[in-house]
């Protein structure tokens, strides 16, 4: 076809023939340079797996020192033959196949997906193998992250039913009546509940020990901030810390609620957190003081061993290889309990 002024035009509209072999090579150039954006690498060998050229490579690696290498002379032992087995048989079947490497690295492992294909010419003769590596370590990074807090939540999840199923127990043991068993276990879970809120809110790092024992005390009291005085140290519980010291401090103000302190007006509860000593080689241990001045002694009743009492001596203590003791004398009531180094830290 000939335009108006006699030139003769290719098939398609507006492109000269004698360009087209520049623009085959400008665009070749241009792939290769739009490689160097991208985590892809790519390799091509020949038939005996000899390395003839490679383009954007791992930080590990640069062409020049692959070039006529075969993969087992740059790879690790254990990738290699893994991707020479893959290769050989892409050799055989002329079908593509995937493959996934790791390889090793400063900053951790870099994953990468292969892909390994046969370069054939047109009549079907194998000219070599081209090598399409693709990095996923970010993708993979994330995928173990993932798996890691999977498992860690279905820990959490099943130290959490477990103890809840320990309340329930001792709380049926200890009411007389299902409704003072519901109002109890109700109140139980309630407590929990708010130690999880605070894990939770941390990324699972913990809870605050004071905004525990203040958040727990003002579930009962409308005057917190006169009710509680917290004193001395305030470290950082660990999540299995958290939820009993938080079960600890429930009971206590619900005890308070009903017989002590916070029952009256004006009433005060000290709370107390300092560290005691250990030998060097050991993290020191919490001791947590709760002290109250109850007006007057106690009746019978409130001394019997009920859950709140149990929990406050035995479960509590026993999940954080710790020790308690719950003091009446008096009109003073006092709580101790030590956490041993490991369930907290200190900022």
């Amino acid at each position: 076809m000939n335009d108006p002024r006699g030139r003769k035009r290719s098939g398609k509209e507006g492109i000269d023939p004698s360009s087209l072999p520049a623009a085959k090579e400008d665009r070749g150039r241009s792939l290769l340079h739009a490689l160097r954006n991208t985590g892809i690498t790519v390799l091509y060998q020949d038939t005996g797996l000899r390395v003839l050229w490679a383009e954007n490579m791992p930080a590990a690696w640069s062409a020049e020192e692959i070039i006529g290498k075969t993969d087992g002379e740059f790879l690790p032992a254990a990738q290699a033959q893994i991707v020479q087995a893959a290769k050989a048989r892409v050799l055989q079947s002329l079908e593509p196949e995937r493959v996934e490497v790791s390889l090793p690295h400063s900053g951790g492992s870099l994953w990468f997906e292969v892909w390994i294909d046969a370069d054939q010419g047109a009549n079907g003769e194998v000219h070599g193998l081209v090598t399409t590596a693709v990095d996923r370590t970010e993708s993979k990074r994330r995928e173990q992250t993932l798996k890691t807090l999977l498992r860690e939540l279905s820990h959490r999840s099943k130290n959490l039913l477990a103890i809840i199923q320990s309340i329930a127990t001792q709380t049926g043991r200890y009411s007389g009546t299902i409704d003072n068993f519901l109002a109890r276990f109700h109140g139980r879970l309630q407590s929990l509940a708010s130690s999880q809120d605070l894990v939770t809110s941390s990324n699972w790092r913990g809870a605050d020990l004071r905004e525990l024992v203040v958040g727990q005390v003002a579930r009962y009291s409308t005057q917190t901030g006169n009710s509680v005085m917290f004193e001395g140290v305030n470290p950082y519980l660990n999540p299995n810390a958290a939820l009993h010291i938080g079960l600890a401090m429930h009971e206590l103000a619900v005890n308070s609620v009903s017989y002590g302190a916070l029952a009256r007006p004006g009433g005060v509860v000290t709370v107390s957190a300092e560290l005691e000593a250990e030998p060097p080689e050991q993290p020191p241990t919490l001791q947590l003081v709760w002290t109250e001045l109850i007006g007057s002694p106690l009746e019978d009743e409130p001394r019997q061993k009920r859950f709140g009492s149990v929990a406050l001596e035995r479960v509590v203590p026993r999940s954080l290889n710790g020790a308690a003791t719950l003091a009446i004398e008096g009109n003073r009531l006092q709580y101790r309990l030590l956490v041993p180094g490991g369930n907290f830290e200190i900022d």
